[in-house]
């Protein structure tokens, strides 16, 4: 079957009636498609590539990965929202002569100037913020219990818990890998899951002179964002501090710009993450010993 919408749910009932389930990405059918485009067509193609022996495919999903996956999309879709909704009131009020900073963290500042009646606003402006305002605290309520949720949901999972003491791992983004990533067993080593999630270099090799490029982006892009954002955030954290027990990471940061070894970090994440939950194991942080 083509891995498309709904295909998950029809994967778990032909397997109910005793069938084996192939799951073939659409990218991956498309080169099988011969001339027009048609069901015919379609169904040709993906019965070839699925007897491709080296074809990728996708596990189906059970019913309570689907619903992680719907916890986290419905929690990002909301954020998203969020963040629309203080853009626009950041708009409108800044046409006004009220600026403020970027980020939920500085709603309030906006907040003060529409109360403020020697603001000189507008009653119209001042209402229609108010408005605003309103959904924006709304959809805050909404966050905060997904999350709470998301936070309750990895701590009561083995698997979950074992992902979050790595470092930028966190209950969203350990939930994420359980929602998104198939299992870990299917990879063979931890470069194959992350080049899954297309955080290694894109490759344009000939004639035995290897050229990489910039990372592929060609995996699963919500598991990838999140995990250069927890990257991002261990090596803020580590500015801060003014430095980090980590050889590879502080070297990296003397050498390369900060969002280059985000990507990198993220890229070592991921193969930690995969030993990790293959080898049934919690992170360990290496030190090196002082010299004599």
């Amino acid at each position: 079957m083509d891995a498309c919408a709904s295909a998950h749910y029809w994967g778990r009932e032909i397997t109910a009636l005793g069938h084996e389930v192939k799951l073939v990405p659409p990218v991956y059918v498309k080169p099988f498609v011969k001339r027009h485009k048609n069901d015919a067509a379609d169904a040709e193609a993906i019965t070839e590539a699925a007897q491709r022996p080296t074809m990728h495919l996708v596990e189906v999903k059970t019913e309570g990965q689907q619903a992680r996956a719907m916890l986290f999309r419905t929690r990002d879709l909301l954020v998203r929202q969020r963040t629309q909704l203080i853009n626009a009131l950041r708009g409108h009020l800044a046409e006004f002569g009220v600026v403020a900073p970027q980020g939920p963290a500085r709603i309030g500042q906006l907040a003060g100037a529409l109360e403020d009646g020697d603001s000189g606003l507008p009653k119209a402006v001042v209402e229609l913020g108010g408005l605003l305002l309103e959904r924006i605290d709304e959809l805050d309520e909404r966050i905060d219990g997904l999350s709470i949720e998301l936070r309750d949901s990895a701590r009561e999972d083995e698997e979950a818990a074992r992902l979050m003491t790595t470092p930028g791992i966190g209950p969203v983004t350990a939930l994420a890998i359980q929602a998104f990533a198939p299992p870990m067993e299917s990879f063979r080593r931890g470069r194959d899951f992350s080049a899954w999630l297309g955080l290694v270099p894109k490759q344009h090799t000939t004639g035995g002179k290897p050229r990489l490029g910039k990372i592929s982006k060609m995996g699963q892009r919500d598991l990838r964002r999140l995990l250069v954002s927890g990257a991002m955030a261990v090596i803020q954290s580590a500015v801060r501090r003014g430095g980090t027990a980590d050889p590879w990471l502080a070297s990296m940061l003397e050498r390369k710009p900060r969002k280059l070894v985000a990507v990198a970090l993220a890229n070592k994440t991921a193969r930690i993450a995969w030993a990790l939950s293959t080898k049934k194991e919690v992170y360990r942080v290496h030190t090196v010993a002082a010299a004599a």
